[in-house]
Order: C-alpha cells, then structure tokens, then sequence
C-alpha cells in the first residue's frame, strides 16, 4: 500500500524565535513518545477520574498551519505525532517534519523549525512523523546551546539535532545540525524514516521505512546508532546479517517506534519482514532476526538477544509496534518483561535480559503448501497466554452483508480463495490473510498499567486477498487493474496483488467488530473485557443509528492512567474517547475537528492534568484531515 516516485533531498533551514532556557518542571509528564523510554504509555495523574470526565471541555488549540500551507499533499499526509513534554516545553512535529515547542498550558507557539521537506515524493508511507526524542547532555552546563536537544527523524532520511530551547540546529552535530542517515539511493522515494529516534548511552539509535513488495534485492533494514552530540555513525547493526550468506533479500528493516532501558544500555527493536513480503524463495531458512524483537547494545550495536514471532514471513507480518518494557509477575513470578504485540494480535512475553519467555511460548504446526519454489516454516510460535486478541478464521458462511445481496458477494469471494486459517500461505489461486496486514494490531501499541499489571491493546479486523501473479504477467494485470495494488517483486518468480475484501456497499467482508479494545491481566493472561472501538458516524452519517457495536479499524493507541481512565482515538471517527480502565465502558467523547488517527498522551501543569491528541486526520484511513493539535482539561 505505497507509492513511489523520484525526489530530490533538501537542504535545511530553520525559523526560529528567542525562548526562555529555564522553565519549571512538569509535576507528571510525558517525556518519550511512549510516556517513558519503555514504552509503557502510563501517566501517574489521577486529577481526572471516572465521576469527572464527563466534564472535559476542550482548554486550547494548536495549529500547524499545514491545511493552509501544504494544499493538495494533504492528501497523502497521516498525522500520527504522539506530543512530548521535556525542558517545560510541548514538542511535536507535522507530517511534513516542521518541528514545534509550544506552551504546555495555553498552546502558545514557542518556537518552530522547517527543514524544507521537499513535496512530491511517493514515500512508502506518505508525509509521516510519529514523534520526537528529548536528550539532556550530562557532560555540558545546562545553560550551555543545545544542552537540550531534540532529535528529529524526517522523511527524506535526515537526522536533526535542535536545541530544545531555541529550535536552532545544534552546529556540532553532523553538518550544521543534520545527518544524513540513508544518502545517495538511487530512488529516493524507496525509503523513509516515520517513527521517533530513541537516545541510550548517548547514542541517537534510527531506523527506516522501506517500500514493500517492489524487488527482492531491497534496500538494506539496517539500524544506525551516532553519536548525541557530534552525530557520527558508532554503529550499524543488519537484521539478516546472521542470514548472509545464502539468501537474497533486503528490508527486515524498524519501521516502528524502539524502547529503551537506560540502566541495561539495552535498546529494543522491532523488526519486519525481509523483501518481497509473500514470497520468500530467495530467502530460505527463518529469516535471521526479522520479524523479532532484538535487544541491542546501544554503545556497540552489538545482540544481547533475539527473539522470533514469525518464522519465514510471507503474510507481512512484521512487528508493527513499540515493545514496552514493564515487570510482570506472571503465575506469581516477577520478571524485568518486554511486552510485544503483533499484528496477527499475539502477545509476546519475554524475559528483558534474555530474551526467554515469561509466558511460555509453544511452536504448532501451521498450513504447508506454498508456491512453487516456497520453504515454508512447517511451525509457527505461539504464546500459551493470552488468547489471540483477533480472530484469524472465516469460512463462506460467516460472511457479512447488510442484504442478502452483498452478503453473498462477499461468500464468493471467500469461496474463491485459499482459506485455512493463520499461516495460509500466498497462492496464485489467491489467499486470505486474516488478520490483514494492518493487524491485529499497529504500530499505537499497548498501554501498561503497573499497579494492576493490566495491558490495553486495540486491535483491528478485516481481511485481505493476496494473490501471486507469474512475473511475465505482472504489467498486463496492472494495466488491467490500475486502482489496485499490484507490486513486480522485481527478481523473484512471482509479482503480488493485495485487495482488502469488501462488500458492493463498500462495508469489510468479515463480521463485526472490526475494531476492538481489551483489556488483559498480565497476572494470568486472561482478558478482563474487550469492546468495540470506534462507530460509523464520519463514515457513513446516519448509519451508527442501525449499526451498532460494529467498531472501525484503527491507527494510534491507547494510554492509561492513575486516575483509572483509557484514553484512545485511533477508531475512523473523529472522536477522542475515555474508557473506565476496570470495566471498559465509555465515560466520555471528546469531538474532534478531523480524524485522531494518533496516540494521545496526558500531563499535569501547573495544577492541571491536559490530555492531548493530534486530529489531523490519515490517508490510508483517508479520515478527514486537519492540523491541529487539540487539549482537552476540566474547568478551572
């Protein structure tokens, strides 16, 4: 689901205005993308509660400008940014990469920096950035330029390091603040970077986007660490490097946002698939460290350990999502845990200093039959606990309709399909993956609750029908088809289409729900409660009055509190909900003016808790888009 098209890099420049170097520290904040640097999207703040929430009321406004500025790239712009508190001051950045400080308190514009994104690109994943990374150099006074840094990844593959303070680029780093981390590809539009860096040891850790399903020869996935304060590469670490020799294949690139564990100097990366995503005669074997959770040296880039979620991946089923680092104590043990989630909406519990798992993890047998050519792992991991949070079997007569009509347009097309379950693996009869390949779940992930040990997870089903095509027949049926999706595999014996199953009415062919959010004790692994998420309102105005409990697919995650409240927009509706954390019902909706296709997160200033998300709307959701950053707090 990408595009591509040649570019040019840009070269940077900054606007940027005087801001004050002191300011008083937030009394609970938001510090990482994630919350905390293990990903756990948990906020102490307990001001808003469930007998109050009812009373949020939107406090201020932030605008990009983007919707006045941008025009017509609007349309292919997600704006995903999960906002960060540090040195006083809000960051966030535009799908465009112009980073911002604003006031926590009254969304007042601080500073802003552009650095000249060059429009017209057909990025794998269009204008996108996730967030933002905070550094504090220990070794310089803190008054000192860029003592503070915010570290910005941007879609043309550039690295900046901006002083917190002033937006100005660090002159000490790389050249004139910026990086290049992927220079001199032949298309330019074949990769980007869309999730935040991550700081450890001093070291600015990066990963990539790579466009899917174009050649199997692809760029290399590999993750970069350089130096915070001069920006020279330490380390570059390949996922398939311990799959070389033998196999021909790129990607398995970090796509998703890392954690990290500043006292283990421990880095955790999410690793995708190896190219071309469903057909892997090129690359026998399991695929190196692809699709898994790798811990990393942050000083050396060196593996402390390796865990795999999926062996040989032809179904795209990458990890999707930051891992969040937490201490579980499962069965009455407690361990140091890295809590993954998947996109066939498995949850992986493994030990933090070893990889082990908390959770036992058994292998079963799994479909076998592949195309020609094809070595399919004959098993596949899965976890004892919990259960799969999305269903991953349909037969004919499960199919949905609103009429008889549609609902037997959508049986035929499963009857004309390979279909046994999870790991079926992609035919030329063609095959449904289900979950689709946006999970399950995504990259928003999970929130944590420490004290009760409890993971909220949303998730998202519908289906997709993944055919091979001879490569001799490959243009024929693009040109046949030129509103699908149809990629070559350039190199491999077989090209790929990629349909999502819909009705004639343009409803998923699969029952409702299609999106959920649950709630798991992590104590046992039993699911505490599990609702729909999201209605049909912005999609069909008027349907939500007969189509109740369907949910929508999702972008973004959810957060949790101490107050006892989860926090989550994501649903293809423009609504940020509160869900009681104990019980699952909605307490409250806060209207959106365009889609929060976004994680939200929650701080306390000056003696008052603001949720925030960005409503800016997504292009492969193609919700209604926006520029705003929008708060919501009680009266005063």
């Amino acid at each position: 689901m990408t595009r591509h098209a040649l570019a040019l890099l840009a070269t940077a420049s900054l606007a940027a205005c005087s801001a004050p170097r002191a300011a008083p520290a937030p009394e609970a904040g938001w510090a990482h993308y994630g919350g905390d640097a293990g990903g756990q999207r948990y906020s102490p703040a307990r001001q808003i509660t469930p007998d109050n929430v009812a009373r949020l009321k939107p406090a201020w406004r932030f605008s990009t400008s983007d919707m006045a500025s941008k025009g017509a790239a609007m349309e292919r712009a997600a704006f995903e940014v999960t906002p960060i508190l540090a040195a006083g001051r809000l960051y966030l950045c535009s799908p465009f990469n112009e980073a911002s400080a604003i006031d926590p308190g009254t969304g007042k514009a601080l500073w802003r920096f552009d650095p000249k994104l060059k429009l017209g690109i057909g990025y794998p994943n269009d204008y996108n950035c996730r967030g933002l990374a905070y550094w504090r150099n220990p070794a310089v006074p803190p008054t000192a330029p860029c003592a503070e840094r915010i570290f910005m990844n941007t879609n043309d593959r550039r690295l900046f390091a901006l002083d917190a303070a002033t937006g100005r680029a660090c002159p000490g780093f790389g050249q004139d603040g910026m990086v290049a981390v992927m220079p001199a590809l032949d298309d330019p539009g074949a990769a980007q970077i869309t999730s935040p860096p991550v700081v450890v040891a001093g070291v600015v850790v990066v990963g990539s986007s790579i466009d899917d399903n174009q050649k199997v020869d692809e760029l290399s996935g590999a993750v970069r660490g350089f130096d915070a304060v001069t920006g020279a590469l330490k380390w570059s670490f390949d996922p398939l490097a311990s799959a070389r020799p033998g196999i021909r294949a790129g990607a398995a690139n970090v796509w998703a946002p890392m954690s990290a564990d500043e006292t283990r100097g421990l880095v955790f990366l999410p690793t995708s698939s190896a190219s071309p995503d469903f057909y892997g005669a090129a690359r026998p074997g399991a695929g190196g460290h692809a699709n898994s959770v790798v811990a990393l040296h942050a000083a050396t880039g060196q593996v402390a350990w390796a865990f795999q979620t999926t062996h040989h991946d032809v179904w795209d089923y990458d990890l999707p999502a930051q891992p969040t680092l937490a201490t579980v104590t499962y069965k009455g043990a407690t361990s140091p845990a890295v809590i993954q989630t998947t996109k066939q909406g498995l949850l992986f519990t493994l030990n933090r200093d070893t990889g082990a798992p908390v959770i036992p993890v058994v292998e079963r047998p799994v479909p076998q039959g592949g195309a020609l050519g094809e070595t399919l792992s004959p098993t596949q991991p899965f976890p004892v606990a919990p259960a799969s949070l999305a269903p991953n079997r349909i037969a004919p007569q499960d199919a949905f309709g609103l009429t008889p009509w549609d609902r037997g347009a959508c049986r035929r097309l499963l009857e004309g399909a390979r279909n046994q379950g999870l790991y079926t693996p992609p035919t030329t009869q063609g095959t449904i993956i289900y979950p689709f390949t946006g999970g399950g779940s995504n990259w928003g992930g999970i929130a944590f609750d420490p004290g009760r040990q409890v993971v909220y997870a949303n998730t998202s089903s519908a289906l997709h029908k993944v055919t091979l095509i001879p490569a001799e027949q490959v243009k024929a049926a693009k040109a046949a088809q030129p509103d699908l999706e149809i990629s070559p595999n350039t190199g491999a014996r077989y090209g790929m289409k990629r349909e999502l199953l819909r009705s004639p009415l343009g409803l998923p062919c699969n029952p409702p729900p299609w999106g959920e959010l649950s709630a798991i004790d992590m104590h046992d692994g039993k699911v505490l409660w599990r609702v729909p998420l999201g209605t049909t309102r912005d999609l069909a105005p008027g349907s939500q009055l007969f189509m109740r409990g369907t949910g929508t697919p999702n972008f973004g995650g959810p957060i949790v509190t101490g107050g006892g409240l989860v926090f989550i927009g994501a649903a293809m509706d423009n609504y940020l909900r509160a869900f009681d954390a104990r019980s699952g019902k909605v307490l409250w909706k806060g209207r959106l003016p365009a889609g929060g296709q976004a994680t939200p997160m929650t701080y306390v200033w000056k003696g008052r808790q603001y949720v925030v998300i960005a409503a800016g709307g997504h292009s492969k959701s193609d919700t209604k888009r926006g520029d705003q950053l929008v708060a919501f707090a009680l009266p005063q």
